[in-house]
């Protein structure tokens, strides 16, 4: 699998929620999220609540359209119209794909992907993800994912930096869940996402280690964002430039450089 944009010095992440492409208006309208995808021109894209169709396959193809993205999909559940889960669309180079099982006894069944993306001496880790809905799922699942981020460090040292991306669900700064985080990567900013309406919370997420990578989060908040799904669409731009590897001094003084607060 590989698509043809090189790694630049500058990369853009989305990380969108897409209520399976139902509106805030309850309207089911692919193709609002569609032009919603073509606004951000995200070279990642991290999609979750989407919904394939036995008798419409094609959603993924259809939001790729005319775009250099190429697509992974992640369906973490199967019933009688289709199957229901997470996707990515990139237009880097796909290195490895790895899906990782969140589910937990007796809960809504859940996932993620660990991907490699880039050129061959120029390469970074994806983690995206959809978190489930208890604050002790969510713990577990966390508590998985840091796991893998640990394996994924000591066996390559030489990728550029570790993106972690995706819908949290966590309703809270303070929730145990982001603490686990920010003790792993640092604080990082946390624009609200939910709901699209009048959004107050920062259900959508992005972590980045090293920090100085992280140039900047924001919720894209506009007319077409506040109805083409319940959340709004994240967007992170990265330096993909600085490819030394973070030391404990170094993160240390990372901290210093951002607020969950903003």
């Amino acid at each position: 699998m590989a698509s043809s944009k090189p790694v630049g010095q500058r990369l853009v992440l989305s990380s969108y929620n897409i209520h399976r492409c139902y509106g805030s208006d309850g309207a089911h309208r692919p193709d609002r999220i569609r032009d919603v995808l073509r606004q951000i021109d995200a070279d990642v894209v991290a999609l979750q609540e989407v919904e394939t169709l036995r008798d419409q396959p094609g959603l993924l193809d259809y939001l790729c359209e005319n775009r250099s993205w190429t697509h992974i999909h992640g369906p973490t559940m199967a019933h009688a119209e289709g199957d229901y889960g997470n996707a990515i669309l990139t237009s880097l180079p796909i290195r490895s794909v790895r899906r990782i099982d969140l589910s937990q006894d007796r809960r809504e069944p859940r996932g993620a992907f660990l991907v490699t993306l880039g050129e061959r001496s120029r390469t970074f880790d994806l983690l995206a993800t959809h978190l489930g809905l208890r604050p002790a799922e969510r713990r577990a699942q966390i508590r998985i994912l840091l796991t893998e981020l640990q394996k994924t460090a000591g066996s390559t040292n030489d990728k550029a930096f570790t993106v972690l991306m995706g819908d949290l669900n966590e309703w809270f700064l303070w929730g145990r869940p982001v603490r686990f985080l920010r003790r792993h990567f640092g604080p990082a900013p946390a624009p609200a996402t939910w709901p699209a309406r009048f959004p107050l919370f920062a259900l959508d997420r992005v972590w980045v280690e090293p920090r100085r990578n992280l140039l900047g989060v924001q919720a894209v908040n506009t007319p077409l964002t506040r109805i083409a799904s319940d959340h709004l669409p994240l967007v992170a731009e990265l330096d993909s430039g600085r490819f030394k590897q973070t030391t404990k001094q170094q993160r240390a003084s990372d901290d210093d450089s951002g607020d969950d607060s903003k």
